[in-house]
């Protein structure tokens, strides 16, 4: 992560992860970012969390005049969290990938990028670290086949 201005370009794709953080953390920090829309790239937009599952998280954006789209087809299937949770990470990825070859998410990928050919996007899931969450695939399909610059986001570092 670098000091550069809070200033996005649509050549950019954002990630976060909201593990560990606060829902105000989170809106700051793509607002300070100038995340235009989120993509939700969980598979069940649902969470224990306060004011993460869907219906509130896209309240929440909407009051600081962000979008939200639900991506589901980008999402990781139970067997893949299920995976994850025991620490099976090789078995996790290759559900990962098994998924990203779906229909469905290809349908999703195609959306994701014509989003965040639009307006600033950033795709959002539960864990905190990409290196260990699906969205880093999912950026890196953006970057590979779209050309974007991925860049990954800390609800920690908006400091207001």
């Amino acid at each position: 992560m670098t000091d550069a201005p809070a200033v996005s370009t649509n050549g950019t794709v954002f990630t976060i992860g909201y593990e560990r953080a606060s829902l105000d953390g989170v809106l700051r920090t793509l607002k300070a970012r100038g995340v235009g829309v989120v993509l939700d790239v969980r598979d069940l937009p649902l969470s224990r969390r306060a004011g993460f599952s869907k219906r509130p998280f896209s309240a929440g954006l909407e009051e600081v005049g962000i979008g939200y789209v639900h991506l589901k087809g980008l999402g990781t299937p139970k067997e893949g969290r299920v995976a994850a949770h025991q620490g099976d990470m090789d078995r996790f990825w290759n559900i990962v990938e098994e998924k990203m070859q779906t229909p469905e998410a290809e349908h999703d990928l195609q959306r994701a990028a014509e989003i965040a050919r639009e307006r600033p996007a950033c795709l959002l899931c539960f864990e905190a670290s990409p290196h260990v969450c699906h969205r880093l695939r999912v950026a890196e399909a953006l970057h590979d086949r779209f050309g974007f610059t991925v860049e990954h986001l800390s609800a920690t570092e908006a400091s207001f």
